[in-house]
């Protein structure tokens, strides 16, 4: 049996709101295996629904650029968010998310294109600005969206100038309507995927084992009610199409009027801009998710920063 260590009661405390020693005995009871453990604690009901949200640890900033039928988004990360509000990293960072809407998100590839006006490669670039900054930078991750007919709308949150912030979304629109309006709506869509952290476009893209573990603590939390089995079927298949409507899309609430759903938004918009809407594709980054970052206190930050 795996190791059952202090930092693991931690992390499971931390994510799923359960006491301490019932963490610990989650963690027995699994043989150490996390997601078993949050299922274990599920079933006692002991622990809220996991929300699978990456931990968000890393500092840096995500760049968004749309061209009409194509949108790109890039995250760079850094140290420490002094970084963030650099002139220069700004800079490096916009240029990369022009750089990946013309040549692609193959981020080896890119690392091998020249960086414009510097003489480098964009590798070369990076590794000149280490030195010039002073902190690491990783380039982590990119996209590209693109439609035949219709528009990829782009949308940033907590921006520090145009198209620089810490959220960065892409929404790709097909649709030969008005491109005005379908722009609008693309925009609203892509503020709605910022605030509600889709995973999946619809319902047939859900990873098939997640599905799986989903049904199979809804089962067991339906028949500690005691009920007969076809009700629990039926109290699992709601409880199923509440869990749809928090990851996909489609199944969303909109946030613009907290009533309609995302797929009859769409539907509906078909009207306004003289042609069928799909809603195709998007991306959503989210600065530093999934990256465990230790954790410092300000004050040690600020000396380190006045020390380099």
């Amino acid at each position: 049996m795996a190791e059952i260590t202090a930092s693991m009661v931690k992390d499971l405390r931390e994510q799923t709101g359960a006491g301490m020693m019932d963490c610990k005995k989650a963690l027995n009871e699994s043989g150490g295996d996390m997601d078993a453990a949050v299922d274990w604690l599920r079933k006692k009901g002991l622990a809220a629904a996991a929300k699978k949200a990456g931990r968000v640890a890393a500092e840096g900033l995500v760049a968004v650029k749309t061209d009409g039928r194509r949108g790109a988004v890039v995250e760079l990360n850094a140290e420490t968010d002094f970084v963030a509000r650099n002139d220069t990293f700004q800079g490096l960072v916009e240029t990369l998310g022009d750089l990946v809407l013309s040549e692609g998100d193959d981020l080896d590839a890119l690392r091998g294109k020249a960086f414009p006006g510097s003489g480098r490669t964009v590798g070369e670039e990076l590794t000149h600005q280490v030195a010039t900054i002073g902190e690491n930078m990783n380039l982590r991750r990119a996209a590209v969206l693109e439609v035949g007919a219709g528009i990829v709308a782009g949308y940033v949150h907590n921006a520090v100038r145009p198209g620089l912030g810490r959220i960065g979304v892409l929404v790709a629109l097909e649709s030969e309507g008005d491109a005005a309006r379908l722009g609008e709506l693309g925009k609203n869509l892509a503020m709605h995927v910022a605030a509600a952290a889709p995973q999946y476009l619809n319902r047939d893209e859900v990873d098939t084992a997640a599905l799986d573990r989903e049904r199979a603590v809804l089962t067991e939390q339906a028949r500690d009610s005691g009920k007969p089995e076809n009700i629990i079927e039926k109290m699992v298949e709601g409880r199923l199409r509440k869990y749809y409507e928090e990851i996909c899309l489609l199944d969303q609430t909109y946030v613009m009027d907290n009533e309609t759903k995302v797929a009859k938004v769409v539907e509906a918009a078909a009207k306004d801009i003289g042609a069928p809407v799909t809603l195709s594709a998007f991306v959503r980054f989210n600065l530093g998710e999934g990256i465990e970052k230790e954790e410092k206190d300000f004050a040690e930050e600020v000396a380190q920063q006045l020390n380099k």
